[in-house]
Order: structure tokens, then C-alpha cells, then sequence
């Protein structure tokens, strides 16, 4: 499989409240939008909220966002109104995690990875 672009897809139950969430508190990017759907950068990916959505929530999907400076988002964050359902902390695999939920309840996992922690280590031979 040779992918050329990727994007992750919500269909939430109301368009307009999960765009403006992903748009003014988040404060994600807009790629591209259209008729029926906005388009975010999310770093090396794209989500796309688009349509309506009749399942609702699932705790079996969730959005990682890696972040440089967690405590920073975090503050940001709460100051525009965000609760998160989990506070900072480091987790026991070395992440510093953070988690909040959508207008829908997907969550959404904030990630900060340590200096020292071993995704950040170059495994190339020298």
C-alpha cells in the first residue's frame, strides 16, 4: 500500500459546535473547508469533521495530539473554558498525558514526550 495522505474522519451531532471546538478552543488550523466539512491540520495528519453523526461517542477512539510544551496547552486551554478529564501526569510507559473530551465526548489524549523518554532517542547507527 502506497498511502499518499491520510485524515481522520468525525461525524459529530452538531457540525457547528464540534467545528467551532476544534477551531476556537483548541485552536487547530484549517486546511481546507467546504460545503459540508472542515478540514484541520493535526501535525503530520488531517482530521476532517464532516456530516452528521448518529452513533454518538465510543471510548474505543481517541485523538493523540503531541504537544511541545504540555503545561503551556494545558493553561491555554483553561483559559478558554476547557475541563479536562484527566490532569497532567506522567504516565507509567513515560508519557506526560493530559486528556479532555469534544463536544461529542471523543477524547482527546494532549502528549508530551520527556527528553529523556525513549521515543525520543535516535536509533539510526552512527
Amino acid at each position: 500500500m502506497d498511502v499518499l495522505s491520510s485524515r481522520f474522519l468525525l461525524k459529530p451531532a452538531d457540525p457547528a459546535v464540534t467545528t467551532a471546538f476544534y477551531r476556537d478552543v483548541l485552536g487547530l488550523a484549517v486546511y481546507r473547508e467546504f460545503p459540508v466539512g472542515t478540514v484541520f491540520f493535526l501535525g503530520g495528519g488531517l482530521l476532517e469533521i464532516v456530516g452528521s453523526g448518529e452513533q454518538g461517542r465510543t471510548a474505543d477512539v481517541a485523538l493523540w495530539l503531541q504537544v511541545r510544551d504540555l503545561d503551556t496547552e494545558v493553561a491555554t486551554l483553561r483559559e478558554r473554558g476547557v475541563v479536562f478529564d484527566r490532569e497532567p501526569r506522567r504516565e507509567p510507559w513515560g508519557l506526560d498525558e493530559a486528556w479532555l473530551s469534544d463536544p461529542d465526548g471523543t477524547r482527546i489524549v494532549l502528549v508530551q514526550i520527556p527528553a529523556d523518554h525513549p521515543l525520543r532517542v535516535d536509533v539510526r547507527t552512527p
